[in-house]
């Protein structure tokens, strides 16, 4: 009668390949979280710089007339 395998490297290898892609991703997503972030940043940035030089304009825009 044949032997069969446990089945037991199949699922290590699996799970080792899973890590690897669990770091490659890792590594991704830092990346991906730090371009958002200075993009972020940079729209943040111009916002201020037009409250600072266009504030009263600014506010007047979102003032409700009449029964706005």
């Amino acid at each position: 009668m044949p032997t069969h395998e446990s089945g037991q490297s199949k699922p290590q290898r699996q799970q080792e390949t899973e890590a690897e892609e669990a770091v490659e991703n890792g590594s991704d997503v830092a990346e991906r979280h730090e371009k958002l972030t200075e993009d972020v940043d940079a729209i943040l940035d111009e916002i201020d710089d037009v409250l600072e030089t266009n504030a009263e304009d600014f506010v007047r825009a979102f003032v409700q007339k009449g029964g706005q």
